[in-house]
């Protein structure tokens, strides 16, 4: 179906084909010092002080599940307002995942209390998501993981930039994990980043990502080393140059995308504002942030209801999502559900709307006035 306006749109120009064109010609296709440039840059970019260049954020979670030692039977906490690889990587180690509940309607983060709530003996590690590119209650969650003597995941995937109290997201916990999906605000296709401030954890990172092997084929081409020894069990986790020169240069395009976005949250707010029917997530927030998303949530509300706004309004030509479905409820995680009565009403009553750089006052203004216009019907 063609939409009028599309949920997201590509921040693509002639800079990124200019990129894999320069690749392509170099000769050298596979992880090499395109890799390393954006692993630098990123790294200076988030003010950290080592980053991980891999296939996506998926593998960056579970390489970060080996790192921290988790081990089978292992009890981590997380959230079930998540994409499901945030759980899925959990299950990758044979760990149990305990799913905490959100704070609210008006904030999808994970709630401190029900997390501490849940902490048992088995409990060694707390996963936290940065909903839209909203912080999470950092002080709080790493009090309490000071306190238990747990380690503590970012998944930051949303949130390139975004800050808590004057800390870049990632660069909090023990490790921030990033995707550079295609629908990210740092798009390669495919492609992620493990970032961290300990050096060990890194260098593993660096060895786990390509089959635990001492030293990469690029190294062996320049000469730096003509053999190699296996000292781990590692994966075929690495980033390639095509997809790294993309990268390069959407780092470059980032924080001028982040102040387009910031204004674009700014007409929803305000044509929303006061406008019975409706919670938005976050309204209240003066924080640094990526505005990766823009979600609403309808207030008395039904999981049929909200999809017959959203069939009405994709009538208008409006295309949105919902992030996300409950992963607590997935078929494949049915041995560990339970109760999280505000992440199940968010689920079944959210809504998300258009968000990219290059949407129009114009666009905003049919989205508001169709979203207006369904509720009152």
């Amino acid at each position: 179906m063609s939409y009028k306006i599309p949920l997201f749109d590509l921040n693509f120009d002639g800079e990124e084909e200019k990129a894999v064109t320069e690749v392509i010609r170099s000769k050298w296709i596979s992880s090499g010092p395109r890799t390393k440039a954006l692993e630098e840059k990123f790294a200076t970019m988030l003010e950290a002080e080592q980053a991980v260049a891999l296939t996506n954020c998926t593998v960056s979670l579970h390489l970060a599940m080996h790192l921290i030692g988790i081990q089978p039977g292992d009890e981590v906490i997380c959230p079930s307002l998540t994409f499901v690889a945030t759980c899925n990587a959990i299950r990758y180690v044979n760990a149990v995942p305990v799913f905490a509940d959100v704070k609210s309607t008006s904030d999808l983060t994970m709630d401190p209390a029900d997390i501490e709530g849940k902490i048992t003996p088995r409990t060694r590690a707390i996963v936290v998501m940065h909903f839209g590119g909203f912080p999470c209650n950092m002080d709080r969650i790493m009090e309490l993981a000071d306190r238990y003597k747990l380690k503590v995941i970012e998944d930051a995937c949303h949130g390139p930039l975004s800050e808590y109290h004057g800390k870049k997201l990632g660069t909090i916990a023990d490790i921030g994990c990033f995707s550079f999906f295609s629908n990210k605000n740092i798009s390669t296709g495919e492609g992620g980043m493990l970032l961290t401030n300990n050096t060990a954890y890194a260098e593993r990172a660096r060895l786990l990502r390509s089959h635990g092997m001492t030293s990469m084929s690029y190294e062996r081409s320049k000469g730096h080393s003509t053999s190699y020894d296996v000292v781990d069990l590692g994966f075929n986790y690495r980033m390639d140059d095509i997809r790294a020169s993309i990268g390069l240069v959407q780092l470059d395009k980032l924080q001028a995308d982040i102040n387009k976005r910031a204004e674009i949250r700014k007409l929803y707010l305000e044509r929303l504002k006061n406008f019975d029917g409706i919670t938005i997530p976050f309204a209240q927030s003066d924080a640094i942030v990526s505005n990766y998303i823009f979600t609403i949530v309808l207030k008395d509300s039904t999981v049929d209801k909200r999809d017959e706004v959203r069939g009405k309004l994709a009538e208008a030509g409006i295309q949105t999502s919902v992030h996300y479905p409950a992963v607590h409820r997935f078929s494949i995680f049915r041995e560990f559900s339970c109760s999280l009565p505000l992440t199940e009403y968010v689920s079944d009553n959210l809504i998300t709307l258009p968000m990219y750089s290059r949407l129009s006052e114009d666009d905003i203004e049919y989205i508001v006035s169709n979203l207006k216009r369904i509720l009152h019907d």
